[in-house]
Parts: structure tokens; sequence; C-alpha cells
């Protein structure tokens, strides 16, 4: 499948996830800001039946760091509220105009909000979790990995009880794609760019998904991610979801395709199984 007709398969499939996605059973707080930028904004999920002390999961969106809204995730909103967690789910600055690291920082914004603002929306933010799929998951591993950006938003990698990454790049040089080359120019620092750059055995607790018929980002990413933290001393967990693709893997997140796959389920005893060992 070329890129446009993957891109237009895509933007159809969201449409309609979004618009079979329920109206009821949790509030939605929208166009938060969480700084000066227009793109820096966020919407909250929240469960109606919440439970005082929810985990409060921040999750990052995906779009090649080029495009992507978070109006168009709704149904993964929905999807994480449902479970009983409080749904955090901001915009960042894309490409053009800004580039590496322009989008992380404000990912590390976005998740200092959701730890200075959680007990406003009933959530308990010593159970912190970033999360994404494609790009958004390098957003997520890249916090979860490097501690310069949540040290610079006021935070800290010591903050986040665990990430969650759907169909990341974690691993992906040497870059060949035109604007990918651009967005994380120069290429001497292209190592920085890259979470198994920093992995050091620290990091939180990590749960990888992976469909194995990816071609857009590689399952090895996530093997390759797996493989450097469990060898550094830390603890991470990889799902491979046989002939699954790259938009497959997070489709189980809709609700009217929740029965296809068992991605928010294991979504969910992560989460739960975290929060139940804590404190880390």
């Amino acid at each position: 499948m070329g890129a446009l007709s993957l891109m237009t398969a895509a933007c159809s499939g969201q449409f309609w996830a979004n618009a079979l996605t329920p109206r009821w059973g949790y509030d939605r707080h929208v166009d938060i800001a969480y700084g000066d930028d227009p793109r820096q904004a966020l919407d909250v999920y929240v469960p109606e039946d919440k439970a005082a002390g929810a985990p409060v999961v921040v999750f990052f969106y995906g779009g090649s760091w080029q495009s992507g809204d978070k109006s168009g995730y709704r149904f993964v909103g929905q999807a994480l509220a449902s479970r009983g967690f409080i749904a955090v789910l901001p915009d960042y600055r894309l490409y053009p105009p800004t580039t590496f690291p322009g989008f992380i920082e404000d990912g590390a914004q976005a998740v200092a909000w959701a730890q200075a603002h959680a007990a406003d929306y009933g959530g308990d933010a010593s159970h912190l979790f970033v999360s994404g799929h494609s790009a958004g998951a390098h957003i997520g591993a890249m916090l979860a990995t490097d501690g310069r950006y949540l040290a610079s938003a006021g935070s800290s990698i010591d903050a986040l009880s665990g990430f969650v990454g759907m169909a990341g790049p974690y691993d992906f040089l040497p870059i060949k794609d035109p604007a990918l080359k651009t967005i994380f120019a120069p290429r001497e620092t292209w190592p920085r760019t890259q979470p198994i750059e920093f992995v050091d055995g620290d990091e939180p607790p990590m749960l990888l998904m992976h469909g194995d018929a990816d071609e857009t980002v590689y399952p090895k990413n996530s093997r390759n991610l797996v493989d450097k933290i469990n060898e550094a001393g830390g603890l991470a967990k990889l799902e491979i979801y046989p002939g699954v693709g790259h938009i497959g893997l997070i489709a189980p997140l809709a609700a009217p395709l929740r029965m296809t796959g068992s991605q928010l389920d294991a979504f969910e005893a992560f989460v739960k199984e975290v929060v139940s060992d804590s404190p880390r």
C-alpha cells in the first residue's frame, strides 16, 4: 500500500472510529492550555464513575511528527476512560515549523501539567503513565528514557509509573526519509534522537506492543528496546500481535472494534499491575 493510500485509509478509519465512539460514560474537558503556543493544548477524559486516585495516562498520537490533532483521538480517550483511567491527550508542535526536540519538549510540558493537575480531575499524580502510538510512542519513550526533558519542564522520570508504547520507533537509524532527515537534523546528533540510546536500566516499567506485519515502523524497534532495557536490569514487556499492521495495532481501542484485539485489555492489565506494585 502506498503512503497516500495508507494515509487515506487511516484517516477514513479514524473518522468512523470517532463517529461511533460513545458520548456517554465520561466527561471530556477540551482545549486546556499547557503552554503559550496554540498547539500546546490538551483534552482530559474523566470516567463518570471515577474512583478517587485513578491512574493518569498521558497519550500522544502519531503522524510522523508532521500531522495529527487531539480531536481525532476521542476513541482513545474514551477507551482509557472506560477502564477507569484519567486520559490526557495533548496536541504538540509539528514539523513545520518545529523540529526535534520541539515536540519532545511539548510532551514534557504536557506531562508536567498532568502531574500538577491530576487531583483536579480525581487522578493520582503518583500513578502517572505516558503512552503513545507511532511518533507519539517515540515522544513518550524519549520522556521515559532521557531525563533532561521532564527535568526542564519541572518534573522528572521518577514521576512516571510506566510507559505503554504502541508501534513506536525507538531505534530507527539510519534515517532515510528526506522529511525525517530535516526533522531530526543534523546528522551528527541523530543518536540523541533515539530512545534506545538512553537506556540505563533505571527506566519506568514498560509495555511495548507491536504488530508483526507493521511495514511502517518495523517490529525490531520494540524488540530492540525491550532487549536492551532487560539486559540493563530494567523491566520491559513485549507483546507481538501476529498479522497486525501499523494502524491495525491501535484500531481495537475504538469501541466498535474492541472485540477484534486484546490491546486495550493488555494496556489495562499493565497499568493495574504497576499500580498494585507501587511504589516503584
